[in-house]
């Protein structure tokens, strides 16, 4: 193509040139492989809280918001617009139109505090809700935290039909014959930015589906992460199974795991249910498989070496000896007066073969790792202990209570209903069941339905678990938030490995297409105090956010249950490298009970994504707005900091945030004296329009993080228009 080009600038005729050059762009365009979908208009987001000024770009609340008008002049109450399409115009009123950003421009976006909860005033743990369109609120994230994320877990629409997420403010159903192409139009837009945020040397991606889009959705990734490692789960979510006319009844949905780096899910300590028993021989907490193989390559001819007696003690299950592989022909072993022989024979009266060598089996024998069953009436049965297994103990996973006969490893014989392991691909656990753990939960929580299909938060909390078992600091970020399931299931996760992990949700504040028939009918318009009420962010999200840390339901009563399905895991041990400790949640008093009614030790700050003038962000007219952008870039530390009054300090040296921010640089001295009394805080901003001034002021900061205001601000949006 490189080459046709370089052909076609040799072409005299400017218009004949010109032309091929555009078809030649359009074949540039096109894929050969990978998944195609169309290309929609750009999505448009309405931003009920900027303030409408003639040049606006605005739509009708009530219309497509895609419709665009440009305002032409306001009189009163009255604007008069310019509808782009064709120009013509039309005079509404301010409370009918809202403010839009179109895709690709620059944005400038901000946090305005809505509300807290603190029921840890003396953690500086914070997490985040975050209200708004998640494609801006990603965008500031990117600002925010680029490569800094160690999970990222979403659950997006479905696209079942049903009228369960919008395209450019309009619900998309069935009945759109490019609903499947609009998904991953929005999909596509917003794992492109969530790629950035992913620590790209070790991080998790999760994503739910179901089969509606799982395969779209898997070609997808493919196209998009072509670095990472890519896996599809199986899981069940309703043992009752769903019927479907026509069709096999629906209990499942799938969960893409993308692994970045060297990343990878942890063994942990799960319950027996997830790994079978079936065909396998356990004893204790570690696994011991039979010496004979079965299976495929299981005959003596498959490995002639692998066919020899061993001499066995009949009185105590000794092994007092092991002879020399048989030669060909030969199928019966020299006796031993004394002693059991015994032979791989199959059950079949074949000749099979031992799994190991006679020098593997003797070298097992020292190390303990064989040992025999069975006794002369019945015959004997010989056991190996695998090298992994033989691992668990040699890292410590497993005290060694005593020998054997043979020397064999025993093991301390507890929590024979956990073990530690990897799960398989296929997860069917009880407490993933979405109507029990997800729908009956919410509705002890409201007394109500206010949200369909809500995930189990013992679902996702596995999930999370697997990725982030031996990363307690991890900062896990979910942009389709829904009812707030995946935070529910950090401070559980905390709760349980008493682990300092930070969630930050993003989740629009959308009513349903019901509710918004019966609200346009009564006369509201999006914005309204009353339509916003009824928004999931605000009638969901955030009131069960307040109540699973407050451990009450919506009208103050103390929740009943208890999270007793993960009291008996083991506490990941820093102080041995990872290894798991010999306690039990159970043994620790502070956790024995884990009732929904003691809450959970966590602050949570709300806030809404609203939108900045870049001029007065440069001129420093909106310090106050962007603090609280300052502080989530500073780790979001401790509560969020507030301005007392409309007078701008010339500084600000927050050790509780670990921050500090320097606004009138020739305050520099004092700021900088102020700054070395206070060595927690590692993060510095300075207000400055000079490069060089900049450079000189932190030449001594080495290790903190120092960021130029508001250049480093403006620079990112202004730089990242047309993401």
């Amino acid at each position: 193509m490189a080459l046709l080009q370089d052909l076609i600038q040799q072409i005299d005729d400017p218009a004949l040139k010109e032309r091929i050059l555009q078809e030649t762009n359009k074949l540039l365009k096109q894929k050969k492989f990978g998944l195609v979908f169309e290309e929609h208009l750009p999505e448009c987001t309405p931003l009920y809280d900027v303030p409408i000024r003639v040049g606006s770009k605005v739509a009708l609340k009530t219309g497509y918001v895609s419709d665009i008008y440009t305002v032409m002049k306001i009189d009163g109450d009255d604007v008069i617009c310019d509808r782009r399409e064709t120009h013509e115009q039309k005079t509404f009123r301010l409370d009918e139109i809202v403010a839009i950003a179109e895709f690709g421009e620059p944005i400038y976006p901000t946090l305005k505090p809505i509300d807290t909860v603190e029921n840890a005033p003396d953690s500086g743990l914070w997490h985040t809700l975050i209200e708004a369109d998640n494609y801006h609120a990603l965008q500031l994230l990117e600002y925010l935290y680029a490569e800094k994320v160690d999970c990222i877990y979403i659950d997006p629409p479905y696209n079942t039909g049903a009228k369960d997420w919008k395209y450019n403010n309009d619900y998309v159903d069935g009945s759109d014959a490019y609903r499947h192409s609009k998904w991953l139009s929005m999909m596509e837009k917003r794992l492109k930015i969530a790629k950035r945020l992913l620590n790209p040397k070790d991080s998790i991606m999760i994503v739910t589906i179901d089969e509606k889009e799982y395969l779209h959705l898997g070609c997808l990734l493919e196209e998009l992460f072509p670095d990472a490692r890519i896996q599809m789960i199986s899981t069940m979510i309703n043992p009752a199974i769903v019927a479907r006319a026509g069709e096999f009844g629906r209990s499942g949905e799938y969960i893409f795991f993308v692994y970045f780096g060297e990343a990878s899910p942890q063994r942990v300590k799960i319950n027996r249910e997830w790994v079978s028993d079936r065909g396998r021989t356990h004893t204790g907490n570690i696994r011991w498989d039979l010496l004979k193989r079965s299976g495929t390559g299981a005959t003596r001819k498959d490995s002639p070496g692998g066919f020899y007696p061993i001499y066995i003690n009949p009185e105590n299950g000794k092994i007092e000896k092991v002879g020399e592989p048989l030669p060909d022909g030969v199928s019966e072993a020299p006796q031993i007066e004394g002693l059991y022989c015994l032979l791989p024979i199959r059950n079949d009266g074949s000749e099979g073969r031992w799994q190991w060598s006679t020098t593997t089996l003797l070298d097992g024998l020292k190390e303990g790792r064989v040992k025999v069953g069975g006794d002369n009436r019945r015959g004997f049965t010989v056991y190996r202990l695998a090298r992994a297994e033989y691992a668990k103990v040699v890292n410590g996973e497993f005290e060694i209570s005593g020998r054997g006969v043979n020397n064999e490893i025993i093991v301390e014989d507890i929590d024979t209903e956990y073990v530690l392991a990897v799960p398989g691909d296929i997860w069917k656990t009880a407490s993933h069941d979405s109507t029990q753990y997800g729908s009956r939960l919410l509705g002890s929580i409201f007394g109500e339905k206010r949200f369909t299909f809500p995930k189990s938060v013992y679902a996702v909390m596995d999930c999370l678990y697997f990725c982030t078992a031996y990363k307690p600091d991890a900062l896990i970020v979910d942009f389709f938030a829904g009812s707030g399931t995946t935070l529910h299931a950090v401070n559980l996760l905390n709760a349980m490995d008493k682990g300092n992990r930070r969630c930050i949700m993003v989740t629009n504040n959308e009513v349903s297409d019901e509710e918004q028939k019966q609200l346009t009918r009564s006369g509201f318009k999006p914005g309204d105090e009353t339509w916003e009420n009824l928004g999931i962010a605000h009638n969901v999200t955030w009131p069960r956010t307040v109540c699973t840390i407050k451990g009450i339901d919506i009208s103050g009563n103390p929740l009943s249950g208890d999270y007793g399905t993960y009291h008996d895991r083991y506490l990941p041990d820093e102080e041995v490298n990872g290894k798991y400790k010999k306690v039990k949640m159970a043994d620790t008093p502070q956790l024995a009970e884990m009732k929904m009614a003691d809450g959970f030790p966590a602050n949570v700050a709300f806030f809404k994504l609203s939108f900045l003038d870049k001029t007065s962000v440069a001129l420093g007219r909106q310090f106050r707005e962007l603090l609280p952008v300052l502080w989530m870039k500073g780790g979001a530390v401790g509560k969020c900091p507030a301005l007392e009054n409309d007078d701008l300090p010339n500084m600000l040296i927050l050790p509780q945030n670990q921050m500090a921010v320097l606004v009138d640089e020739i305050y520099y001295s004092e700021f900088d004296a102020e700054l070395s009394q206070h060595p927690e805080i590692q993060t510095v901003f300075i207000v400055t329009d000079s490069e060089t001034a900049y450079r000189s002021m932190i030449r001594t900061y080495d290790g903190k993080d120092c960021y130029q205001l508001y250049r480093d601000y403006l620079d990112n949006f202004r730089i990242n228009t047309g993401r």
